[in-house]
């Protein structure tokens, strides 16, 4: 019942809330990334949702996009904005996916969406992280985020989709708050951002 009707309903009504509460910080955040990112202040990106059919993604975008000698993108630790490191530490970029949960291509929890790219190298027991809608956060963001490997990190992605009910949820919202306020697993151990997956 939770699973298949009452999680969806409850996704939309909480992400209307609380996008309705969180609508002053949106613009001022939107107003600051503009200045520090030429006039774009959010980053699209296809991502595959449930059972893999791809949806555009909306995040704050908290890296410019300036180039290097060569015309290559800069690394991210480059690009990163003293604005952006700021939304990214606060978690603040994630705000404008209440629009992508309002729209129901997203849950408010669920394993991350990740890129296209990846859905050829994902094993079987991997894939079956798209038999639910992805999430802002979930099992894994508050077991590491992106401190931890792929490995781990597809382990509990797994294990939530077999263990999904109302009372994990509502832990996984507690604990990604206290994450949240502690700032903890916002990088991996040797970049600003998770390694590329290239595969088991």
């Amino acid at each position: 019942m939770y699973k298949n009707c009452l999680k969806y309903i409850l996704d939309v009504f909480i992400a209307s809330i609380g996008f309705i509460i969180l609508l002053p910080i949106f613009l001022l955040v939107t107003v600051l990334l503009c200045l520090a990112n030429q006039g774009k202040p959010f980053f699209f990106q296809l991502r595959p949702g449930k059972n893999g059919k791809l949806f555009k993604i909306v995040k704050f975008k908290t890296m410019n996009d300036r180039k290097g000698e060569d015309g290559q993108l800069l690394s991210d630790e480059e690009r990163l904005t003293a604005v952006g490191l700021f939304v990214r530490k606060t978690s603040l970029d994630e705000i404008p996916q209440l629009l992508n949960v309002i729209k129901g291509d997203m849950s408010l929890i669920g394993p991350r969406p990740l890129l296209p790219e990846y859905l050829p190298l994902y094993s079987k027991d991997q894939n079956r992280r798209h038999d639910v809608r992805p999430g802002i956060t979930g099992w894994a963001q508050i077991n590491g985020r992106n401190a931890i490997g792929w490995k781990q990190k597809f382990e509990l992605d797994i294990w939530y989709v077999d263990h999904l009910s109302f009372w994990l949820d509502l832990k996984i919202i507690l604990l990604t708050i206290k994450k949240v306020i502690v700032k903890e697993g916002i990088s991996s151990d040797t970049s600003v951002t998770m390694e590329k997956f290239t595969g088991n």
